[in-house]
């Protein structure tokens, strides 16, 4: 089994800043895609930034500028550095990533848990 443990988000004041990581744990092979996405209360599920399999980082663009994805390959884990943060940044924040395991023969896409990270004063 391969899950992604979040950890991170909390209660922050406009213009602060916030980090999120993100590790995946369990018999993994290989990741090709990992990063963060986000969902506002009333709004669909968006993508905030994310490393993807050709090796490109990709940002949403009301973050550019603002948030840094970062990962340790060795250690299976992205962080997401934000800053700058604006009260539209308030959403539960995902983590997602395609496994391979050492079980399967095909790359999983798995989600995390979600974290809360609310902006406000």
């Amino acid at each position: 089994q391969v899950q992604l443990v979040e950890s991170g988000g909390g209660l922050v004041q406009p213009g602060g800043s916030l980090r999120l990581s993100c590790t995946a744990s369990g018999s993994i092979v290989s990741i090709n895609v990992m990063g963060w996405y986000r969902q506002a209360p009333g709004k669909e599920r968006e993508l905030v930034a994310v490393f993807t399999s050709g090796g490109r980082t990709n940002y949403a663009d009301s973050v550019k500028g603002r948030f840094t994805l970062s990962r340790d390959n060795a250690k299976n884990t992205v962080t997401l550095q934000m800053n700058s943060l604006k009260p539209e940044d308030t959403a539960v924040y995902y983590c997602n990533a395609n496994v391979l395991s050492y079980y399967d023969n095909y790359y999983r896409d798995l989600w995390g848990q979600g974290t809360q990270v609310t902006v406000s004063s």
